[in-house]
């Protein structure tokens, strides 16, 4: 079924990504690439709880539980940052059968650019909310989050509770994916969308709460409300628009490569902006994907369809970046690490500008000659 086929793309991918063999070659090299804006990037981390809603797959929990990093533009001072903790990478790579063939002090090492408790900037600055894919941590996304905050974005990167195979909470707790438990357990392919729909309206949720909740965040006042966007990878970007539709606050969204199992609605969403960036192999109009063509005929305002040659699902967050670091290339998506990160950075860079920034992009305008990898769709 769907949430095992995802499984099994990522466990080709990493495997791929960090082979036995290079694993330790690798290691003290893996980074994410630094950021290409003009700004110092600074990361707290929050820890949300929602008490008013259940968790969907503990309903006796105390409420549902976020973990948030808030990257911001800073100028100096802070201490480094970590990539994720040891258990979330060990409970990661258990998650995808590698953990016989890499060790979890490799990828939690990773070197990031963001330090904790670093000096903000002045000014007030567009928010953008972001969702990891399903059964990935937070961590996946850092190459986008780091870019936009050097850029002069205050970033919202969201961990859902039980729906990664590790995030790491207060109190030595770190919780698992019982929602991929859950979604195993469906007895057909019909069964298991309804439960990825659930996944993704309650993520959407998420996102309206963490937004509500922002305003205690001791940095809040770097925060512009009328300027928020929402984007995620996956199931994540399947939240963005269901976070759109829901909450007028949020004024663009960029869905990455994520099927649409909880549509959008038949009333569109507002007229407001909207990105759809994929995979040329499985998210071109004519390809297996029938929740693309029906959003994009549901999206009522401006809008833009780009796919991406030579791509794979996991081309838009960091894991490819990482792989073409240690000399490995995905074979059944051989464009670089390097191009993978360019590109995912520039077109939603460039979105959010146009969109949160009133900043014109000839990006968005159509094809380019630097950037022949991506093509735009207008079925």
């Amino acid at each position: 079924m769907m949430r095992s086929r995802l499984a099994i793309a990522i466990v080709a991918l990493l495997g791929a990504v960090f082979p036995a063999s290079a694993a330790s070659a690798a290691a003290e090299a893996l980074s994410i690439p630094r950021p290409t804006g003009q700004y110092a990037v600074g990361r707290d981390t929050l820890h949300l709880v929602d008490r008013k809603r259940p968790d969907p797959w503990v309903p006796t929990a105390d409420g549902r539980e976020l973990m948030v990093s808030m990257y911001y533009p800073a100028s100096t001072g802070g201490s480094p940052a970590p990539y994720m903790t040891l258990d979330e990478a060990r409970l990661l790579l258990k998650g995808l059968r590698l953990d016989t063939r890499f060790e979890a002090e490799q990828l939690a090492g990773v070197r990031v650019n963001a330090r904790s408790g670093a000096r903000p900037i002045g000014g007030r600055h567009p928010l953008v909310l972001l969702s990891p894919g399903f059964t990935l941590n937070r961590a996946t996304l850092t190459t986008l989050a780091e870019e936009l905050a050097s850029k002069g974005y205050v970033v919202a990167l969201v961990d859902h509770a039980y729906e990664s195979y590790g995030t790491a909470f207060p109190g030595g707790r770190t919780l698992t994916c019982l929602a991929c438990e859950a979604i195993e357990r469906a007895p057909s392919d019909e069964a298991e969308k309804k439960l990825m729909a659930k996944a993704a309206e309650g993520r959407g949720a998420d996102l309206s709460f963490v937004l509500g909740e922002l305003t205690h965040w001791k940095r809040w006042k770097m925060v512009d409300p009328r300027r928020i966007g929402a984007a995620g990878h996956s199931l994540g970007g399947n939240a963005a628009a269901v976070a759109m539709a829901a909450d007028r606050r949020i004024r663009a969204g960029v869905d990455m490569d994520g099927s649409f199992f909880a549509p959008v609605p038949r009333s569109g969403l507002g007229k407001r902006p909207f990105l759809m960036l994929g995979t040329k192999a499985q998210h071109s109009p004519d390809t297996v994907d029938t929740t693309w063509p029906l959003a994009w005929q549901r999206l009522d305002g401006w809008k833009r369809w780009l796919t991406v040659a030579g791509s794979g699902h996991f081309t838009f967050i960091d894991l490819p970046i990482l792989g073409g670091q240690a000399g490995v290339v995905d074979p059944t998506a051989p464009l670089s690490g390097e191009r993978s990160g360019e590109i995912t950075t520039a077109y939603v860079g460039a979105f959010f500008d146009q969109q949160l920034r009133g900043e014109h992009q000839p990006l968005l305008d159509g094809p380019s000659a630097a950037d022949p990898e991506v093509e735009f769709q207008n079925p």
